[in-house]
């Protein structure tokens, strides 16, 4: 589901409202004051760090709001502690879904979660409620790929390479995200986006009238700071 997913997030934060910025910039400072954490606050020895800050460039996120996330995080400046929550439940039509929420009040954070799931016609589950449909892969998005580069990721430990109107999704396991950016990076090769997700395994079919009610969650989540990420098995 990358249509769904940080990077899709990102890719429309590019032209984004200067209103809106703010916000973007909190959700963005928050991953990377965990990954500092939990890490620590060297990009070249932290590659989860490295994710994070690559994203916040993308966003065009000033340079003194990252190295501010980064003191955060390693405890050189104050701040609120930040956790890392995730919820399972379900939208419209029985949909699964995931939500990644970076906090610093889990109760703000639940209540609103359940509220936008029963807002839009779900309710919010228990642990592992959905999880057993999901599967972590790394997935990096380039813009394009010849065949000699396509069979080179292959051979580095790439899963699958699907094309679209939008560019080129590289998909791997978790633990060679990492091994493959690297290679990309050796090569050249701009990378629009690097992150390890959570894709549904299968993908559930669903009426118009469901995809519309389901968009209208998803730009609800993606406006709430808290919420990281989120994920869902709709075909839409």
């Amino acid at each position: 589901m990358s249509g769904h997913s940080k990077w899709s997030q990102i890719h429309r934060q590019k032209g984004v409202a200067d209103t809106k910025r703010g916000a973007i910039f909190t959700k963005l400072g928050k991953a990377i004051v965990i990954a500092a954490k939990n890490g620590g606050g060297d990009p070249e020895m932290n590659f989860k760090l490295r994710l994070a800050v690559d994203q916040a460039k993308q966003a065009n996120m000033p340079k003194d709001n990252i190295d501010r996330a980064i003191k955060k995080g390693t405890g050189e400046l104050g701040g609120g502690i930040i956790e890392e929550i995730s919820y399972e439940g379900f939208g419209p039509n029985g949909t699964a879904f995931i939500i990644e929420c970076l906090t610093d009040n889990r109760n703000r954070t639940s209540a609103a979660v359940k509220h936008l799931l029963t807002k839009h016609g779900g309710r919010l589950g228990g642990p592992n409620a959905v999880s057993w449909m999901f599967e972590h892969k790394g997935i990096i998005r380039i813009e394009k790929i010849n065949d000699e580069l396509e069979l080179e990721i292959i051979d580095a430990g790439a899963q699958d390479v699907i094309k679209d109107e939008e560019g080129v999704s590289i998909y791997c396991q978790p633990q060679n995200l990492q091994k493959i950016k690297e290679f990309l990076e050796q090569k050249n090769i701009n990378i629009d986006y690097a992150e390890v997700e959570q894709i549904a395994k299968e993908k559930k079919e669903i009426s118009q009238e469901d995809a519309e009610k389901i968009q209208r969650l998803l730009d609800e989540l993606e406006e709430n700071e808290d919420v990281n990420n989120y994920y869902t098995n709709a075909d839409i």
